[in-house]
């Protein structure tokens, strides 16, 4: 579509907006008096928040909302809650929806409404009450509309009370097209169904033969994904499985060095930390490469027994280099620690020499947050206790299982799994290219060079007068959710396009970009 959705925030756009609220409720329906300026400021202007669909530089439509009580339908119908059989706790008033006549032709309306409930199910609003004009009734009962009370205004301006709630949403299948949301997060993931399916299903004994053996089908499958000799699998997510390594380097007694450069490489000096580990750390810009030259002249020296870096950064995308760094443990005879959280599923990756390796089962695996992995080819017992929810033999000896574990996350993991193949490998890689270079031509710009990047991960340096905030927020509007709110980002001003997702193909990549590049233009021309 050549327009978009956005919320206004420009002094330029809310121009705009009085022109249009005076052209539809004072020109077209005699609701309010004229005036020589020819703008209508509503009386709630102060705290309504505004969404807009503009064409070029144009605002085509618009619709205000506010979850401010008493809401105007409160002062016409006395109270709303005596008007309606149910209950519900956070409720918003959607007025002034105007479209300028030359685009009344559903679209607009349907892309407003689309933009509208995304902006209600990401602040929490259960139920949303709009003053419909009898005019248009028909068409908001399409859209999932139920009226409810008596008529409210004038004679040549009468309106229908009428409502929309979650429920209802979550029930119609139109609505739900119509709000649909395309998903580039790093994580959570779009469940594929037959992932979802698993779901359906009561959860089992986690001590029963079933369970046992979908544990065994797990663990075999992440094995000869990444021919690690061993794997536990932990119930919590990527932190609680660092830190279980971080529990067990503790009990060696012994100095490591640790590699960061971005904020998850960042985290695992905090890990360190938190377990009082001797180490040493050397540090990189965020997106630098890490300098094996440098990190070998530190081995040399003989003073340490592991090192632990970060695989994939996601805060970046970096792929740092895995081979270089393992060929140099090897060497220097150096256990090697690996974060590869974000790197299992998304690349080809072989553990058969590592130390202690950590994964999820979200993320480039494509099932639910819950479950996290500890890779290991041989272990030595410690000297010192670790906690037992983190102590990797104890798992190891447990068989797999030590405590109560939720059965469906791990049949949903055991499903998710099934994809994996060197060909999946090839289709992602094959997507990322594309995705760069069509990003590439609308003048974007990486943060990381495509070649050192992870193909799932494409993070975007946007203009510094632009906000990433904003700019993230305006695109979910649109029907895409980018990861864009991490403090680290909104701080760098950048945004990431994550291609975890199975469902992520050109068509989609080629929607979601066309819709980035009308919103930078469009903020580009508001400077």
């Amino acid at each position: 579509m050549s327009f978009i959705i956005k919320m206004a925030r420009d002094k330029e756009e809310i121009e705009q907006i009085l022109d249009l609220n005076y052209e539809t409720f004072v020109e077209e329906i005699p609701q309010h008096n004229e005036n020589d300026k020819k703008k209508l400021l509503d009386r709630f202007h102060s705290e309504n928040k505004y969404i807009i669909c503009k064409e070029n530089s144009e605002v085509i439509g618009m619709m205000a909302l506010r979850d401010k009580r008493p809401f105007s339908l409160d002062e016409k119908l006395n109270s709303i809650e005596e008007h309606l059989n149910f209950s519900f706790s956070k409720p918003c008033e959607v007025r002034l929806l105007a479209v300028k006549k030359n685009y009344r032709n559903g679209r607009v309306f349907a892309s407003l409404t689309g933009g509208l409930i995304r902006y209600c199910l990401q602040k929490g609003y259960d139920i949303a009450f709009i003053s419909g004009t009898t005019r248009q009734s028909k068409l908001y009962r399409h859209l999932g509309f139920e009226p409810f009370a008596h008529l409210v205004g004038k004679d040549d301006a009468m309106f229908q009370p009428m409502f929309l709630t979650k429920d209802t949403f979550l029930k119609n299948e139109n609505l739900q097209a119509i709000a649909n949301i395309s998903t580039f997060l790093p994580g959570p993931v779009t469940i594929d169904s037959e992932v979802q399916d698993v779901f359906r299903n009561q959860p089992v004994w986690h001590r029963s033969e079933e369970h046992h053996s979908v544990v065994e089908s797990v663990n075999k499958k992440l094995i000869n994904m990444t021919k690690a000799k061993n794997v536990v699998v932990l119930t919590g997510s990527g932190t609680l499985s660092n830190d279980a390594v971080a529990a067990h380097l503790s009990g060696l007694g012994s100095k490591g060095l640790i590699l960061s450069n971005g904020e998850f490489g960042e985290r695992l000096t905090d890990h360190a930390s938190r377990f009082q580990l001797e180490y040493d750390h050397l540090s990189y810009k965020w997106g630098e490469s890490l300098d094996v030259n440098q990190i070998e002249n530190k081995l040399m020296d003989k003073k340490y027994d592991w090192l632990w870096f970060v695989h994939c950064e996601t805060s970046t995308g970096l792929l740092n280099e895995f081979q270089l760094i393992q060929n140099l443990c090897n060497k220097y005879s150096i256990k090697l620690c690996v974060d590869a959280i974000s790197s299992i599923g998304a690349v080809p990756i072989n553990f058969d020499s590592i130390y202690l390796a950590t994964g999820v089962s979200g993320k480039a695996i494509g099932s639910y947050t819950g479950l996290s992995f500890v890779f290991f080819n041989q272990l030595e017992e410690t000297s010192t206790q670790v906690p037992r929810y983190l102590d990797i033999l104890y798992y190891q000896k447990s068989g797999g299982i030590p405590f109560s574990q939720n059965s469906n996350l791990y049949r949903a993991l055991d499903t998710a799994l099934n994809k994996f193949s060197f060909h999946y490998f090839e289709e992602r890689q094959s997507i990322y290219l594309q995705a760069c270079d069509m990003f590439n031509n609308k003048g974007f710009s990486f943060v990381i060079d495509k070649q050192k990047s992870s193909p799932c991960v494409i993070t975007i340096n946007l203009p510094k007068q632009l906000s990433s905030l904003e700019f993230g927020e305006d695109l979910y509007l649109n029907g895409f959710i980018v990861h864009y709110r991490n403090r680290y980002l909104v701080e760098k001003n950048w945004v990431q396009i994550a291609l975890m997702n199975t469902k992520n193909d050109i068509k989609q990549l080629k929607t979601l970009i066309n819709s980035m590049e009308l919103l930078l233009n469009d903020q580009l021309q508001l400077i």
